[in-house]
């Protein structure tokens, strides 16, 4: 046996222990292992204990511990190290966010592209408008929404006439003109000056059904010499069809002393550059409103006040708050089976906070051949001062409700 022993060690020598120490050391094997990769036996239990228990210790050095990693962060690190090529990238969610990255850029794409194609055909309320025609001109979209239409379903005249003032105000914000105030000039806001609607002409083609888009282009002239001519002409988006004109002029006021002022010339140079030379829409030969005579208004309605918020931002009322009141005395049967074709204003009077309203309306008798109905308005305080003149052509609107109730809308009944 002795023999057999002594044969094999000298085929495979035995290494000493130191020798054997340095070569694990140097292939980076544990002390703790033999050659074949199995824990070696400790010589004695109690020893191995102690110095299991020595290398779980955390040394110091001067009383700091020593940042030494334990048996168990051993294992994990080198866990870690033989899965590493498990930790590689999901490359199929990866290319799944590429790809959804790309469609939502390309369909972005696909959108901008189609606005700038078809930027006048944008059914955008919400959309800021643009100038044309050499930038004399102010474009701008309205939807129709559900809070602007009456019973019928259809904008009122009061929504339209809110829409021009939208898209003139937006025009004097696109033009520079808003120095310390809606349609300011810096000389204007040097003066203390504002602008005043002295005289108002609108013709409704017809009226826009809920959730039809309309375009506005309107635009600003010279009115003499101490006023400025205020344009709109409304079309349908999509079928390009008229839906309403409307033509107005406004002089200067003075914001402190409430008066009206003349145009002065340093004003008018600021404006003049923006003036187009293209002729009003709509023409009222420069005739006058007759005196309203008292004793024609059948229908009066007492009492009118305003509110807060009827005021805007030149403190008094809002122009297109007088079309609602002179409505408030036009009879029930009226608003019901006709609406109004043609509406001519002036505007002769602010209206304050403590204003009381009058709104009287006399209907012509000579309508009965079924030819339009003839209004004349008047807005007034109690004293008898005129706040507005005015004067309205109403017409049928059987046909409209009839298409109503079919469901169609008159450009589609053809």
């Amino acid at each position: 046996m002795v023999a057999s022993v002594a044969a094999s060690s000298s085929f495979f020598p035995v290494p000493s222990s130191s020798s054997s120490a340095s070569a694990k050391a140097s292939r980076g094997i544990p002390d703790g292992l033999d050659v074949r990769g199995i824990v070696a036996k400790p010589a004695s239990s109690s020893g191995w204990m102690q110095a299991k228990a020595s290398a779980r210790a955390i040394p110091k050095i001067d009383d700091t511990k020593v940042g030494l990693r334990t048996d168990v962060e051993e294992d994990a690190a080198s866990t870690a190290r033989r899965t590493s090529y498990n930790q590689l990238p999901d490359w199929s969610m990866l290319l799944a966010a590429i790809r959804t990255i790309f469609s939502a850029a390309e369909k972005q794409w696909t959108l901008l592209d189609s606005k700038k194609r078809g930027a006048d055909a944008v059914a955008d309320a919400s959309g800021v408008g643009k100038m044309v025609k050499n930038g004399l001109v102010y474009r701008q979209n309205f939807s129709i929404r559900s809070y602007e239409i009456g019973v019928d379903k259809r904008a009122s005249v009061e929504a339209l006439m809110n829409h021009f003032q939208e898209t003139s105000l937006n025009h004097c914000k696109c033009i520079g003109l808003m120095h310390g105030g809606f349609g300011c000039t810096p000389e204007m806001t040097r003066r203390n000056l504002i602008w005043v609607v002295a005289k108002m002409l609108v013709h409704v083609e017809r009226y826009p059904w809920w959730g039809d888009v309309v375009q506005i282009n309107t635009w600003i002239s010279s009115s003499g010499k101490n006023g400025m001519g205020r344009d709109w002409h409304v079309h349908d988006c999509q079928t390009g069809l008229p839906i309403m004109r409307g033509t107005s002029v406004w002089v200067m006021m003075d914001k402190h002393t409430r008066r009206l002022s003349k145009l002065p010339e340093e004003v008018r140079a600021e404006i003049t550059p923006f003036f187009s030379e293209r002729d009003a829409v709509l023409d009222d030969n420069g005739r006058k409103l007759p005196k309203f005579d008292d004793d024609s208004a059948a229908h009066v309605r007492r009492g009118l006040t305003p509110r807060w918020h009827d005021f805007d931002v030149n403190q008094h009322v809002n122009n297109v708050k007088y079309v609602g009141w002179i409505l408030e005395s036009v009879p029930v049967w009226m608003l019901d089976g006709y609406e109004v074709a043609t509406m001519s204003l002036e505007y002769r009077r602010e209206c304050r906070m403590d204003s009381v309203v009058q709104s009287l309306t006399a209907v012509s008798s000579d309508h009965a051949d079924g030819s339009p109905i003839v209004c004349q308005h008047l807005l007034r305080l109690e004293d008898g001062t005129e706040i507005v003149r005015g004067q309205t052509e109403w017409r049928p609107k059987q046909q409209a409700r009839d298409l109503g109730n079919m469901g169609l809308h008159p450009t589609e009944s053809k």
